[in-house]
């Protein structure tokens, strides 16, 4: 029986619940809409872009036009204003290429910057603790403070170039989505799954973040003014990767492969090296902690999570430590960039190699392809893009990703199982990159993990609102939320009660 057609059976059994657990799940109290129409839920997870900086000149969006400017100025780490934006490389220095700019808002991509989409740009830092300040309690004034590239920060671009511009104006575009977690990739692709920080309650104090009497990173005894040159902190690039009570919140590389630690010298190849190294660390241990995967597989709902590149990192990965690994982490011409870290669900023991639930819900995005033009996706579908195309900065460029997932948005509406299909397509984090807009807070919304930066979010489906935009305030757990909800699961307790669960971007009865 083919997966679409055996799913429809089903389809009849659980309107009730469904509509039930959407009053439970928050964002859709008091409301029936018919969530059991939704057959497949298809979420594609891009990479590090903030609203702003993409659609920023949206029309009907919350765009830069409306930031204030308490909202778009940044200050130096003592709070006085600067008198203007600084473009810092790796080395500290001036990039070549940008001028000292006004401190506001910049197109990168119109003079004086003049850089094109298709180029490989910079890329600011983007970590827990830094991301926090940067927020600075809503203000959103030390983007370019606590940022290794300076004003950077603050560039954007004219997204209307972009083909996903297009599909949002066709579709409806969420201009209210933040970010579920402070910082970067990794915890964010936790969130994504978890809505929680895994824990590492053994890491070695070499991981930890060093925080000063305030809870923000300590400053180096020479960490320049934001007018002279990028902040230090003692905590390393990367912000320190666990906080000081033990959970892992910057990039922790997975104990199994495809990881970034390479198998130990005579170790089990499909291992990391529990030793880990000097600019890595130890590998996470694996976590137990639940997952959307637990409360999908406890109701039989199908589920899998689709990765480019996955079959070949993998089989790369396992390669003993003596050869060269191509894959993982590589930037040469050709290679796919394949990065451990994006991958959420390879971090848990109930996927560890050789188990059932790995072959079943870990698959690499041929699958992902092959099952959109046989029209036997799963109920419930992930999709990460590999390196070269998801759109991160310094590793590839915008426009790659964008025709990327316009393809694979064709491809969706052109399958058998489009007639009941939602898409999400939205960005694991900001990249570093300022917006103007505050993230939620108070109770309900915040906690110690975010919300963080606003970034872009498209609801694509035959139910989506057609040429909208959806003002509804939205964070990554979000998505767990409409999840839950259409399938009447349990929820996960790190979900926002506040978050919206995006059946207002939606046309149901």
């Amino acid at each position: 029986m083919r997966a679409d057609r055996g799913w429809k059976s089903i389809l009849r059994i659980d309107t009730g619940l469904a509509a039930a657990a959407l009053a439970l799940a928050g964002g859709g109290a008091g409301h029936a809409a018919d969530l059991s129409k939704i057959a497949n839920i298809v979420v594609i997870y891009a990479e590090n872009r903030s609203f702003d900086h993409l659609y920023g000149l949206f029309p009907g969006a919350n765009g830069i036009a409306n930031a204030k400017p308490e909202q778009s100025v940044q200050r130096d780490h003592d709070g006085s204003e600067l008198p203007s934006l600084r473009v810092w490389n790796s080395k500290g220095e001036p990039e070549p290429g940008y001028p000292p700019l006004p401190n506001a808002p910049f197109r990168i991509d119109a003079p004086p910057v003049s850089k094109l989409a298709t180029d490989v740009l910079l890329s600011p830092i983007h970590a827990y603790y830094h991301n926090i300040e940067q927020i600075n309690g809503g203000k959103n004034d030390m983007f370019a403070a606590m940022s290794t590239v300076g004003g950077y920060t603050m560039g954007y671009f004219d997204g209307s170039g972009m083909k996903l511009w297009q599909w949002a104006k066709e579709y409806t575009l969420a201009d209210n989505f933040f970010m579920g977690a402070f910082g970067g990739s990794y915890l964010n692709h936790q969130y994504l799954i978890c809505a929680c920080a895994p824990a590492y309650k053994d890491a070695p104090e070499s991981m930890r973040a060093v925080l000063d009497d305030k809870g923000r990173l300590k400053k180096k005894p020479d960490s320049p003014s934001a007018r002279d040159g990028a902040v230090k902190t003692y905590s390393g690039g990367i912000g320190g990767q666990v906080t000081p009570d033990g959970y892992t919140v910057n990039t922790t590389q997975p104990a199994y492969q495809p990881s970034g630690v390479p198998p130990a010298e005579g170790g089990p190849l499909e291992m990391a090296d529990p030793k880990g190294n000097e600019r890595i660390g130890l590998p996470l241990p694996p976590s137990a902690m639940k997952t959307i995967g637990d409360t999908l597989s406890a109701k039989s709902i199908g589920w899998v999570w689709y990765s480019g590149g996955w079959n070949e990192a993998l089989k790369d990965g396992m390669r003993p430590p003596a050869d060269k690994r191509k894959v993982i982490y590589t930037r040469a011409d050709g290679a796919i960039n394949f990065q451990p870290h994006h991958q959420p669900f390879n971090y848990y023991a109930r996927f560890a190699p050789g188990t059932a639930d790995r072959a079943a819900h870990l698959k690499d995005g041929a699958d992902f392809l092959a099952a959109i033009e046989g029209g036997t996706l799963p109920q419930v579908s992930f999709y990460k893009p590999v390196g070269l195309l998801n759109q991160h900065p310094s590793y590839t460029d915008l426009m790659t990703g964008d025709a990327h997932i316009a393809d694979i948005l064709e491809r969706l509406r052109k399958s058998p199982q489009w007639g009941n299909m939602l898409v999400i397509v939205t960005y694991d984090e900001n990249g570093g990159f300022w917006d103007h807009v505050a993230p939620p807070s108070g109770p309900g919304w915040s906690d110690r993990w975010g919300p963080a930066t606003r970034i872009p979010a498209i609801v694509v489906s035959p139910f989506a609102k057609r040429g909208h935009v959806d003002h509804t305030a939205y964070d990554t757990g979000s998505i767990l939320k409409l999840i839950t909800a259409r399938f009447a699961l349990e929820p996960l307790p790190g979900v926002r009660e506040k978050a919206g669960d995006l059946t207002a971007a939606l046309d149901l009865p």
